[in-house]
């Protein structure tokens, strides 16, 4: 029987970081009026663009989470087609998630070196997952 592995809840939660960094993104200017800086709907690309500080660089952890989301995807399908050890992988699973949060936290407070190093473990992370199932 197919199941629903922990690493694969991993994916989809992984699939939601972006929209959760959008909505801090977007953070406390619904009730805003447009014109007094409130998220505009009609335009929210462009809204988001001229966004400033963390705003924005939530903004830019949302871009990231979404580039970054192919890889870990085909890297958890791969890993299991390749008959992965399941716990291995979903502890590596967990473990790229926690690191991809922490990336967008020290993105959003903008602190860099922490953010470079979380970024690069959690990148490091999902080569091992990739490759982990390779006899």
């Amino acid at each position: 029987m197919t199941r629903f592995t922990f690493a694969y809840w991993c994916v989809f939660l992984a699939a939601l970081l972006p929209i959760f960094c959008a909505g801090l993104a977007k953070w406390g200017t619904f009730g805003k009026p447009r014109r007094e800086g409130g998220f505009d709907n009609h335009l929210p690309r462009q809204w988001l663009a001229n966004q400033t500080g963390w705003r924005a660089r939530a903004n830019a952890a949302q871009a990231n989470s979404f580039e970054a989301l192919p890889f870990f995807i085909g890297a958890v399908v791969i890993a299991h087609q390749l008959g992965a050890p399941q716990m291995s992988l979903d502890v590596l699973s967990f473990v790229y998630i926690v690191m991809r949060l922490l990336f967008i936290m020290m993105y959003v407070t903008d602190v860099a070196l922490v953010r470079t190093i979380a970024w690069t473990l959690a990148f490091s992370i999902n080569v091992v997952i990739l490759f982990i199932g390779y006899r």
